[in-house]
Parts: C-alpha cells; structure tokens; sequence
C-alpha cells in the first residue's frame, strides 16, 4: 500500500553550529521539506547558513533554547532536528511536546540518552516520534547493526568503531565537530557491555587496531563514552558491546591538554577552532558476532562535491535528514522516544545515503572477530 508524502515545516536548532549547514542543505535539496526555520544563539550565523544552504527555503532567527522560548518558536512546525549541545537535549524534547512537533538529535552521550528514553511514554500519548541518536554514530550505526544482525540467529556482540580525516586540513587548530563534547566524551568513563552489563572503564582506554578501509587505513582507537551503549543490550539482546573512536594524533593530543586547561582556555580554543576542510572523509565499522559467525558493515562517506561539504560533516547530518523525508512518506511508524535500530529500517536508510556519498559494505564470514570489550 502506498503511503502518502507529506511536505513538512522542519525548525534546526543550532543551526550556526559545525553539522547543521549540511543538515539545512540536504533539506533544501529534498522535495518533502516546504520550508525550514533557522534557530541559533547567534541570528548573524543562522542568517548566514539560510543564505548559503537553504536554497530559499529557509528562514532564520535568533534563539536562546534555553530561555523558555522554544516551543513557541516550534509553532507550526512538524519536526525539531536538535543540532545543538545534547545538554539542551531534554529542554527541546519537552519544547517539542508543548508544541506538538516531532523530534530528532545527534546523540545523547549515553546519559542524557538515558533520561531522554523517559519521556517516551509523553510522546507515545501525543501521537509524536522522538528519534533519539540520528546522526553518524550514533544514527547510522544503530541501524547499520540491525542490518548486521538479520544475517545472524543471534547477536552475543557489536562492536562500532568511528574515525574521520581530514585529506586537506587547514593551518592551525581544526575539530569534527563541537570541542566541548569532545572533551566530554575523552574524559566521561566510557561504559561497555561485559556478560549483558553497562561496566564503567578508564577514559581513553585502548581499543586496539582497526582498519577502517581506504583512505584511511588501519587506525588505533580508543574507547569514548557514547550512545549506542545505552540501548544495544535491550534492542539486541547482546552481552557484549562497545564503542571505539579513532583520532588523528595531533588532534587527541590537543584535546587532551584542553581537558586539562581551565574552563577559559576551552571557551577560547573553542572560538579559535577552524572548520575541517571540505575534503574530509568519515568511516564507521559495525561488527556483531553470533552462533560462530562474524558480520562486518563498513560505511564510507566521501567529501560531496554537488554541495562542496566534507564527508565528516555530511555523515553526520545526511541520516538525519533522510529521518525526516522518511517520517514525511510515513515510513517512521513508531511513537514515544526511540533509539535508530527500533523504527529506521536499514533498507530504507541506506538507500538514502547512498545518494548522499555514502558506500556500505556487508561482509559475512565464519571468522571470529579480533575485537573485545
């Protein structure tokens, strides 16, 4: 049966922020967004992504989301896509209630994702959808081990691992994506899954070696606090779990002293930062292991040159975007606040970002994999 396709009023929030022009840009770009609402601190950095990214479907104004003032902001959209700090996570979901909106975000750091799974009964009784995670990873990867679990009878492990490079980097100090949740995420005890329970372990523990495909290689990782963690065990079944991050030496170095520095020196390194080049490129490995056997995805994201944005940057906001043309063609059926893997349909998802510069590879063998928690 063939569903109806809504166009929708989508609201950004953070929409001066490092992920967001390439989430307006998608939407600009797809036939079931009508018009988009720009909201940031900054109304000059909003205005300015409007005009580069919104192809004359955005508008912008200036917001201060934790002012109260949100929900009114939401009126009359259909959807919140939260591109700003996961600490105002809880603030935009309630917003998104009193609105009447649906919602969506990159990620909760494993905590916040927490509480937010506790208003999922609010928005089960409102008729709305919050999609907790629908960025890279976590986002795509979530859904990337379901895909990963159909060619098993039984999930025992998953393992996600995430690594970017920039191929052309500019002069000086340049970051991914936000300095203060990279700081977070290197310095908060990262949580694993040993025997089906969440175990605390050192910041930055090693994570050994893995080889993300080409350009970037094999790569030493690190254990960091993350998302996935907090939902895989119940989504899955699995007893264990982890998540591992791969980053240039220099940059993990960097972040590194920042962790050490006072509150300060952050704030400033932070407004000094300059954005990656548009030639980065983002990988993300998925392996679950079950009844002896070992299944491995492998998502690249290469730098779009239609919309001249680097791979890291779009990687992160195309699964977003392509939640939000899903739930306009009502292919997102489910209600209350959930994690990618229980209502994004793998096959949905990666059709959409295969038109976004993005290449999965499946591969499944009886080889045990040389990954543990």
């Amino acid at each position: 049966m063939s569903r109806a396709v809504r166009t929708l009023t989508v609201a950004v929030l953070g929409a001066g922020g490092r992920i967001a022009p390439a989430l307006v840009r998608d939407l600009a770009d797809s036939q079931e967004v009508a018009t988009m609402r720009l909201l940031d601190l900054s109304g000059e950095r909003a205005a300015a992504v409007a005009t580069t990214h919104g192809l004359g479907k955005a508008q912008s104004q200036a917001l201060d989301a934790g002012s109260g003032d949100l929900a009114a902001a939401l009126d009359g959209c259909d959807v919140l896509a939260n591109c700003a700090s996961y600490r105002l996570n809880l603030d935009a979901m309630r917003a998104c209630l009193k609105a009447g909106c649906h919602y969506l975000d990159l990620g909760g750091l494993y905590w916040m994702t927490g509480k937010q799974l506790e208003l999922g009964g609010d928005f089960r009784k409102a008729g709305l959808l919050a999609l907790l995670g629908m960025g890279s990873s976590p986002g795509k990867t979530n859904v990337m081990a379901v895909r990963a679990a159909r060619e098993l009878a039984s999930v025992e492990a998953l393992h996600v691992s995430a690594a970017g490079r920039d191929l052309d980097p500019p002069p000086g100090f340049s970051v991914p994506y936000a300095v203060a949740t990279l700081i977070d995420e290197l310095t908060m005890h990262p949580v694993v899954l040993r025997e089906g329970e969440p175990i605390e372990i050192e910041p930055m523990s090693p994570g050994g070696e893995v080889d993300f495909g080409d350009p970037i290689g094999k790569q030493g990782t690190i254990h960091t606090l993350h998302s996935e963690l907090r939902t895989f065990g119940d989504s899955f079944g699995c007893r264990e779990a982890s998540f591992r991050l791969s980053l240039p030496e220099a940059l993990l170095a960097r972040l590194v002293d920042l962790s050490n520095a006072p509150p300060a020196e952050r704030e400033q390194a932070d407004g000094e930062t300059l954005p990656p080049s548009p030639r980065t490129v983002s990988a993300h490995v998925v392996e679950a292991l079950g009844d002896g056997r070992r299944v491995r995805i492998t998502a690249i994201t290469s730098p779009s040159e239609r919309w001249g944005l680097g791979g890291s940057v779009v990687s992160t906001a195309a699964p977003a975007a392509a939640a939000i043309r899903l739930l306009a063609r009502g292919r997102l059926e489910a209600r209350g606040a959930l994690p990618p893997e229980r209502c994004v349909d793998p096959d949905d998802l990666f059709a959409e970002l295969e038109s976004r510069a993005c290449e999965f590879t499946v591969d499944a063998s009886t080889e045990a994999a040389a990954v543990s928690t």
